[in-house]
């Protein structure tokens, strides 16, 4: 996937990860995204930048696997280097990047509510307000909670 494949669309970057519990708990809810709103001009790719050394179940190899069983729909892609994520200021997983047709950010927040173990569904009612928000041409509501997750494991430097 390049800027090419999502010039003039908005756009939805997710760092996220295989071994997670918190990526865990909404990848059906991510993969229904991809459903639902690529059709409606949405590109998405997400973005595994974890430690592949460390953290084996998040290699190129294991992503592939958890791509098809998740059912993802979109490109889900490794940053090797980590730079993407450090360009971004990615700082979790899930983290959650909202860009308006123009590629301005437009939301960086919380899928929904729920994580593992609370009790609350997975309807990834603040991401779905934004994107739909964003493809109707409306900026996202002004108030943005912060994505929880688990830290993304940087190589030691």
């Amino acid at each position: 996937m390049s800027n090419a494949d999502a010039a003039g669309r908005p756009l939805l970057v997710a760092f996220i990860c295989n071994h997670c519990p918190f990526i865990k708990h909404i990848r059906e809810e991510l993969s229904a995204l991809g459903r639902e709103y690529m059709p409606k001009g949405l590109a998405i790719a997400a973005i595994s930048s974890n430690d592949p050394v460390l953290y084996p179940d998040d290699g190129p190899l294991a992503m592939v696997r958890e791509a098809c069983e998740a059912g993802y729909c979109f490109p889900y892609l490794f940053d090797s280097t980590q730079e993407i994520a450090r360009a971004f200021d990615a700082q979790c997983t899930p983290d959650l990047y909202l860009f308006d047709a123009a590629h301005r950010l437009a939301y960086r927040g919380q899928l929904c509510e729920s994580r593992p173990r609370s009790g609350i569904p997975v309807t990834g009612r603040d991401l779905r307000a934004a994107i739909d928000a964003v493809l109707e041409g409306r900026p996202p509501l002004a108030t943005q909670v912060p994505s929880v997750g688990c830290s993304i494991k940087w190589r030691n430097a």
